[in-house]
């Protein structure tokens, strides 16, 4: 992941004597950020700012909800496991659908699954919301790993972060076309298709770019990323960082499921803002996903992943503290901006800490980061159903800050103990 001084992107490419604009480093980090939006931006979160309307509408009541976000995210640890053992269980199959194959089927499949929960079938909804997080899981490993191996080749790794705006702009689009659907009283059902339609446009972008196999990068690059592991590529350094990764999904899945949810609540009846506090946590997103693509390569990323954990653990707190719409938009905004930087910046540590097996322990991060999201939804169902739902919400949001303290204070014991190498 280290910047290299290789060409510009209008001079001679590999594998020609011009690039083709599909083929150029913002092509590619546009399309891997418009892919994200439809796997994560629609396919993971779509149902936080539909769920108010699924209560108004009577189709499910909270509880009913948290469960149905815990199939999603019970989805999304199983798709990252999957990901994990195919190249070991079917390498055969594996050859032949490689990472943007892969990404691609996930796109189409999230899609599907979209435009199927509209349908009037309750029964169904689990399934399709845990087929749907299966789906965002392919997608958002094997999209980061083809365009983080392609912008390397292309001479521009630091871009890699730009694909990671993706969450944000999906959240961002979704929240505002939400927050219209409710100021017109549409119901959920219509809100399902609308984000289905949203999907294809933004696929119409990824489709061109997002093809064949991204050539390997320089074998001179591997040694260099495995070398600055230095003694923190132990097995305990590993497994330090795959917990405290987890924590990250335990710790911001409470506020990114529950947000509009929470708001309401907490604010009088009838106000205008707790639609437009999700749109602010997807623009929080995007900006941190941009903002961190400026970090330097030499800075330790543990170091980088402290100090963004620290910062959405205040935005949470500062929710709870601080129960306004001024408080509720900077909680967003914080909670938001780490969000997909914790992402990016743990893909790099993964890749750094164990290079000659960089997908496969990505993919394994990323299932116990979908552990810590799986406790979440459940966990306030519990508090819920023990104490009113001010209560509720507020022991929740105290657990998932505290989780996030946790994984702040490994990252430091981690950097403490096993100092990176220049």
């Amino acid at each position: 992941m280290e910047p290299q001084a290789t060409p510009s992107i209008d001079v001679p490419a590999p594998r020609g004597p011009a690039l083709h604009w599909s083929e150029r480093p913002h092509a590619v980090a546009l399309a891997g950020m418009l892919a994200l939006a439809v796997a994560m931006g629609v396919g993971r979160f779509a149902f936080t700012p539909l769920l108010p309307m699924m209560l108004h509408d009577g189709v499910l009541t909270l509880t009913e909800g948290s469960w149905l976000a815990t199939a999603n995210y019970v989805g999304y640890l199983l798709g990252a496991l999957a990901c994990m053992a195919l190249p070991w269980v079917a390498p055969g199959f594996y050859a032949r659908w490689h990472p943007a194959r892969l990404a691609r089927a996930g796109l189409v499949a999230t899609v599907l699954l979209t435009l199927a929960m509209a349908l009037p079938v309750a029964a169904a909804w689990p399934a399709l919301r845990f087929a749907a997080g299966a789906a965002s899981a392919f997608v958002l490993l094997n999209v980061a790993a083809w365009c983080m191996v392609r912008l390397a080749v292309l001479g521009r790794p630091a871009m890699g972060g730009l694909i990671f705006c993706g969450p944000g702009v999906g959240i961002v689009l979704t929240g505002l076309a939400a927050s219209a659907m409710v100021a017109a009283q549409w119901r959920a059902a219509s809100g399902w298709v609308v984000f289905g339609m949203l999907s294809v446009l933004l696929c119409v972008g990824v489709w061109p770019v997002v093809r064949g196999r991204a050539v390997k990068a320089d074998p001179g690059a591997q040694p260099r990323a495995a070398a600055q592991g230095g003694n923190a590529g132990t097995l305990a350094a590993r497994g330090v960082h795959a917990v405290a990764y987890g924590l990250a999904g335990l710790g911001y899945i409470v506020t990114a499921t529950f947000l509009p949810v929470i708001a309401r609540a907490a604010l009088p009846s009838g106000s205008p803002w707790p639609d437009l506090f999700w749109p602010m946590f997807g623009a929080g997103v995007a900006v941190g996903a941009a903002l961190s693509t400026r970090a330097p390569s030499a800075w330790d990323r543990r170091w980088l992943l402290l100090a963004a954990y620290a910062l959405q653990a205040l935005g949470i707190v500062l929710g709870l503290v601080w129960p306004t719409p001024a408080g509720f938009a900077l909680s967003s905004a914080l909670v938001g901006l780490p969000f997909t930087a914790i992402t990016f910046y743990g893909l790099q540590e993964a890749r750094r800490l164990w290079p000659q097996s960089a997908d496969s322990f990505a993919s394994l991060v990323t299932a116990v980061y979908g552990l810590g999201q799986i406790a979440g939804p459940p966990l306030v169902a519990w508090l819920l159903a023990h104490a009113d739902a001010g209560q509720g919400f507020a022991r929740g949001l105290a657990l998932a800050a505290g989780a996030l303290v946790a994984g702040a204070a490994m990252y430091g014991w981690s950097a403490w103990r096993w100092p990176q190498r220049a």
